[in-house]
């Protein structure tokens, strides 16, 4: 059996993230690193005001997937492989030993303002439940206009599917959507239209960027949801990261590629559930958990019990 960390992605934040992190040492210097590469207190980000910026909301994913990462290998709870779902993939090669904390910090800083100045408002993203990808698209294709763009972005299980664009486009997919026998649409908690076309002179930016930073091969599997396949090349996973922002993500065929790799325990890294039940089902005879109100012992219980 093999272990599985996945990494969640914007929408997922919560006020208070960090500071519901373990109070160990591992933690505690993942924390002082970050104050010393930002150079500000980390701790000052997941208010609730802070996290009104895409910045602070992806450095406190970024931060958190790391340091809890961290609490857990030192204490013996280590993965075989690990997955992140957009921003959650710069965490997810960080504890893959592909790319360097200080480097993921300072590339996630600038990626969140770089999509926030992009689309400081009247852009988003909604999820649509109970449709299939190809009569949803049909209805994207209806809506998108020059004006008014919307694309199809995170496919994240056969019948839920993420959509990106204007809110007027959002508003009118949603409403058709409901009408051709969605049963559930709804705004997320993400203020710009991620994995879409609309990012692409934000990815080139990050392209530039990312040509001067360090990415090595992982040291155990590191699967990219852009891509939905595992990657070791590191020009490959430097193009993932840098690109990932402008592309679809495809939970729903990364978890599947997982569970044939033997992935059987799939542990959610802080904050939320979201990933746990998107992976649950893909997962058919394994478990998905979310770290988040478990106890780090039991935690550690169960990945010592999934250790071959």
């Amino acid at each position: 059996m093999s272990i599985l960390f996945t990494f969640p992605g914007q929408g997922s934040q919560r006020a208070g993230m960090l500071h519901a992190l373990p109070d160990d040492v591992a933690v505690a210097a993942t924390l002082d690193e970050t104050a010393s590469v930002l150079g500000l207190d980390p701790l000052t980000l997941d208010t609730e005001a802070a996290l009104a910026s895409t910045r602070a909301v992806q450095l406190c994913l970024l931060i958190a997937g790391v340091a809890m990462a961290r609490s857990l290998a030192v204490q013996g709870g280590e993965p075989d492989m690990v997955a992140g779902f957009s921003i959650g993939e710069y965490p997810a090669a960080v504890v893959a030993g592909a790319l360097d904390y200080a480097d993921a910090l300072r590339l996630v800083a600038l990626r969140g303002q770089l999509m926030q100045q992009a689309y400081p408002s009247g852009y988003g993203m909604a999820a649509i439940v109970g449709l299939e990808h190809a009569p949803l698209a049909a209805l994207v294709a209806q809506v998108h206009s020059d004006v008014h763009p919307v694309y199809i972005a995170n496919l994240n299980a056969r019948r839920q599917i993420v959509i990106a664009g204007s809110d007027h486009a959002l508003q009118q997919v949603m409403a058709l959507a409901l009408q051709h026998g969605a049963s559930k649409v709804q705004r997320l908690a993400v203020s710009v239209p991620s994995h879409c076309p609309l990012f692409g002179a934000q990815a080139q930016e990050m392209e530039a960027v990312f040509a001067q930073v360090s990415v090595r091969r992982p040291v155990l599997a590191y699967l990219s949801s852009s891509a939905a396949r595992s990657l070791s090349d590191p020009d490959r996973i430097r193009d993932s990261l840098a690109s990932n922002m402008a592309r679809q993500v495809n939970w729903a065929d990364t978890v599947r590629l997982a569970w044939e790799r033997g992935a059987r325990l799939a542990l959610e890294m802080p904050s939320g559930s979201v990933l746990t039940r998107l992976t649950a089902p893909e997962l058919a005879d394994g478990l998905a958990i979310s770290c988040e109100g478990q106890r780090s012992a039991s935690l550690l219980a169960m990945l010592a019990q999934a250790k071959p």
